[in-house]
């Protein structure tokens, strides 16, 4: 089969011994204070301070420049030349200290480099910067990937611990967590230090062992977060959410003490890192994930249509939520169509155990339904579906679909998916998103469902991810999710409605121009297509990966009746609130920069 179209488819051992009085085993000492502290103030740490961390961190301590700095101050520099030149690789992105896979976000955030950075090598040199940070009242801040739309992973003025270098990936024919022996059945696993990204595993899990692991789209998402976040992937209406497959994880807390989490070992903790969010509870050294029989197939259908009026494409969603509801509301079908305000209909869809001859048979009846009517749609792009051997999926020496990193240095394996490139780099104009429940699939409600996606098409393109929602996957993988800290509506959901836009990249220190007058009436048009789903889905949930920066009721929409839980195990593992990320648990304490104590702010 041509593969052209897919591209719109597809992302403890032994310690060494610290250099000051604490060890990583050993709580620091509480300090509840209201402000942290800034390079400006008396109380940041000395030079002489700083010198002590990089001892006793092996030398990989960085002080962290802007990644276009070279830009300012030489823009015919190599330095200068070599980053514009790999602006749109996000693996170079990721490689930097301050590189972030996004240039910001319109009037929420931009990126800022951290006054230093602790290029981690161990879980020791992590509880080594926690302890200091926890010690010197500093900000505090975690990056695996670098691949938050929220800007999480970046601040000013802050101490970032970068995982990057810690990315050794391990299999497992047979692994039982520990302190479960007896408990828990034997089952295959690998696992991925916390700077692996999911290139990492999909390579050695699927391509080298011919076995499958739960994780995201994007290759060069980090590990670690997603799954902290929820963490959906293509064939997640089969498989579940990356969460719902962990099995154990390694945790630097706020008392820097390296601990154990699973079933059976400090297990309200463990269901906190099964999708409370990433960068709330600790740094996640590494963590261990079940692994899976590879269907033989995995497949895709695509193709692009525009309607000839207005009428035409109200009848033309009409038929496919039918056709969907009918044929692909079930564990094969994910990924997502996309509704735009040119009356098109593009479709982007992935499937996982069906061939090609069967992938085609299940979608002619919609295709004919199209061709038949040519006054009244118009095919842009052929309409097609098929599959190929899935072990192939992610083999980027062979798959056209993908571009490899050619840097010297970097791993064979690493790529990325053509249709992700758009992604690298992007400014955000505006993101908004919604579960939409299976309730809505009811013959008797689809009139409903229909009118608010056509509404909302009038404003900005609508995109249905089907594997973003869990309704319609199999019972186990439905109560997996059902204990995790996700929001109980995902499993409601047969898909998640996100609308959003963005321009090129923004990053401070690029010569670029932005009509920022454009930008936001951009970000009002998301507002008001979102509006317009919500009339059917006013209480709608949200994933916090992928969400409305702005979102003023996050606790209930991120995590509904999960969150007093969530917010009772902040308090119990980290009560000074060490771990602050824009939107996480417990962050309602403080200023949206993390620097000040809301009850400071108060007076």
């Amino acid at each position: 089969m041509k593969r052209r179209p897919f591209l719109k488819i597809i992302v403890a051992g032994l310690l060494q011994p610290f250099l000051w009085k604490y060890s990583p085993l050993q709580a620091a000492p509480a300090h509840v204070t209201d402000r942290r502290v800034r390079p400006s103030d008396t109380l940041w740490p000395s030079a002489a301070s700083w010198e002590k961390l990089r001892e006793a961190v092996g030398e990989n301590l960085i002080k962290v420049e802007p990644m276009f700095a070279a830009c300012e101050t030489e823009p015919n520099g190599s330095a200068c030349l070599e980053a514009v030149e790999n602006m749109r690789n996000p693996y170079w992105i990721g490689d930097q200290p301050a590189g972030t896979e996004l240039s910001g976000w319109l009037d929420a955030w931009k990126p800022e480099p951290s006054a230093y950075a602790v290029s981690a090598r161990s879980a020791a040199d992590i509880a080594t910067a926690v302890n200091f940070a926890s010690e010197n009242n500093l900000r505090l801040v975690v990056k695996g990937g670098g691949h938050s739309y929220q800007g999480t992973s970046n601040a000013a003025d802050s101490l970032l611990i970068w995982t990057r270098a810690m990315n050794k990936v391990t299999l497992h024919d047979s692994f039982v967590a520990k302190g479960c022996e007896g408990r828990q059945a034997a089952v295959p696993a690998v696992t991925a230090e916390a700077g692996a990204v999911w290139m990492d595993l999909y390579h050695a899990v699927t391509t080298e062992r011919g076995r499958y692991v739960q994780g995201g789209g994007c290759t060069t998402v980090g590990v670690a977060g997603l799954i902290q976040s929820g963490g959906f992937g293509s064939f997640s209406k089969s498989f579940g959410t990356a969460a719902s497959g962990l099995l154990e994880a390694e945790i630097v807390t706020a008392d820097s003490a390296i601990r154990t989490v699973n079933a059976c070992t400090n297990p309200d903790l463990f269901w906190a890192l099964k999708g409370g969010g990433g960068g709330s509870w600790g740094v996640v050294t590494k963590v261990t994930l079940q692994t899976h029989d590879l269907p033989e197939f995995f497949g895709a259908a695509w193709g692009k249509v525009q309607a000839r009026s207005d009428e035409a494409f109200r009848k033309l969603i009409a038929q496919f939520i039918r056709f969907y509801a009918e044929n692909l509301f079930n564990p094969h079908w994910g990924e997502q169509v996309s509704l735009g305000p040119d009356n098109t209909l593009e479709l982007a869809m992935v499937c996982q155990g069906f061939s090609s001859q069967e992938a085609r048979q299940i979608w002619k009846p919609f295709f004919d339904w199209l061709n038949a009517s040519p006054q009244d749609f118009l095919v842009l792009d052929k309409l097609g579906a098929g599959a190929w051997k899935a072990q192939h999926f992610w083999n980027v020496e062979h798959n056209d679909q993908m571009i490899r990193d050619t840097r010297d240095g970097a791993p064979r394996f690493h790529g990325w998916w053509k249709g992700d490139s758009g992604q690298t780099g992007a400014f955000v104009h505006g993101y908004d998103s919604l579960w939409l429940p299976a309730s809505l699939l009811r013959q008797q409600e689809q009139n409903r469902l229909v009118g608010a996606l056509f509404d909302g098409s009038r404003y900005k393109k609508i995109g249905l991810h089907f594997n973003k929602g869990l309704a319609g996957a199999p019972p186990e993988a439905v109560a997996a999710a059902r204990e995790t800290a996700t929001n109980p509506a995902v499993v409601d959901a047969f898909a998640f409605a996100i609308i959003a836009d963005g321009g090129p990249p923004a990053y401070p220190g690029l010569a670029h121009s932005m009509d920022v007058d454009m930008a936001r009436k951009d970000s009002r048009k998301i507002d008001q297509a979102t509006a317009e789903l919500r009339k059917v889905v006013p209480d709608a949930g949200s994933y916090v990966s992928e969400s409305n920066y702005f979102n003023s009721s996050w606790q209930a929409a991120f995590w509904g009746k999960n969150y007093a839980r969530l917010r009772a195990i902040k308090d119990k593992y980290d009560p000074n609130g060490l771990f602050f990320v824009h939107h996480g648990v417990g962050s309602e304490d403080w200023s949206a920069d993390g620097f000040t104590r809301a009850a400071e702010r108060a007076r």
